[in-house]
Parts: C-alpha cells; sequence; structure tokens
C-alpha cells in the first residue's frame, strides 16, 4: 500500500470522503447521485479509499447514556521516567484496557492524555484505582471530568 498524499484526491474524491464521514451509511446509489458519478464507478473510488488508506474504517457511533458510559473522563499521566522503552511498556500496557477510548503520547506537562468513558464518578474512582494507577511507570495522573461536550467527534475539514 503506498502512502496516500492529497494530490492523490480529486475533486469526487473528496467528497465522498467528506459524505462517508458525516454518513458511513449512505448506500453506493445514494452516494454516487451525490457525487454525480454512476454506481460501478463510485463503488470503485470508495474501494480505492479503503485500499489506498483513506478510509481506515465504518462503524456506528453509540449514545454513551444509552449504555451507561455517560461519564466522560480525560486524564493526564506522567511516567517516571520518559524513555523509549518506558513509553512502549505503557503503551502496551494500556491497549489492554476496554474502556481507554483514546490515548495519545503529549508534549507538556503530561506524557500522556487518555480519554475514557464510564458510568459515573464511582465507577471511574474504582476503575482508577484498581487499574491506571498500577500501569507500569505511572508517577502521577491528573482527572478532569468532562462537565459539557461542546465539539465530539468533529468531521475532519479538508
Amino acid at each position: 500500500m503506498k502512502e496516500p498524499s492529497d494530490t492523490d484526491l480529486d475533486r469526487v474524491d473528496r467528497r465522498i470522503l467528506q459524505l462517508l464521514q458525516k454518513d458511513g451509511r449512505m448506500s453506493n446509489a445514494e452516494l454516487a447521485a451525490a457525487v454525480h458519478v454512476s454506481p460501478a464507478t463510485c463503488h470503485r473510488r470508495t474501494q480505492r479509499l479503503f485500499e489506498d488508506g483513506y478510509i481506515r474504517s465504518v462503524r456506528a457511533q453509540i449514545a454513551p447514556e444509552k449504555v451507561e458510559r455517560s461519564a466522560l473522563v480525560l486524564v493526564g499521566v506522567v511516567l517516571d521516567r520518559s524513555t523509549p522503552e518506558s513509553f512502549r511498556t505503557f503503551e502496551a500496557a494500556i491497549r489492554k484496557l476496554k474502556f481507554v477510548l483514546d490515548c495519545h503520547l503529549v508534549a507538556g506537562d503530561f506524557d500522556f492524555f487518555l480519554k475514557i468513558r464510564v458510568r459515573d464518578m464511582q465507577d471511574f474512582n474504582r476503575m482508577h484505582g484498581d487499574q491506571l494507577i498500577s500501569l507500569p511507570g505511572v508517577r502521577q495522573t491528573r482527572t478532569f471530568f468532562v462537565m459539557k461536550e461542546v465539539v465530539d467527534n468533529a468531521p475532519l475539514d479538508f
């Protein structure tokens, strides 16, 4: 698979990406009509966008409150050492925790930022004490409970 670049995309490809980003359930016929190409052409282009890595996956966005995960928590993590090995060890351990939605290596006061969904503060407190602070290399965590989600998972602007 070659590395994708913006120059590989024409106007139709970009429009397909924009439409699928807003509604991944669009049928090929609907998508083809919206971008003014035949269904066969649209299918070929969409397949190429998957194969070239422009589209990573298509999945449903679940309403967190409907599955008892309405509390959104951001956690800054500081490791006891800033070495490639300590980062690798932490990253391998964090990938095993199913309640972690996102984990990002960051520059600044923290080494990693985590995005976590839980039932409530009590659920987070239990999970934090039982699992988060016992991760390899964790020296400190700082927790931020989200009071209001103003923008969440907005479509990419391109």
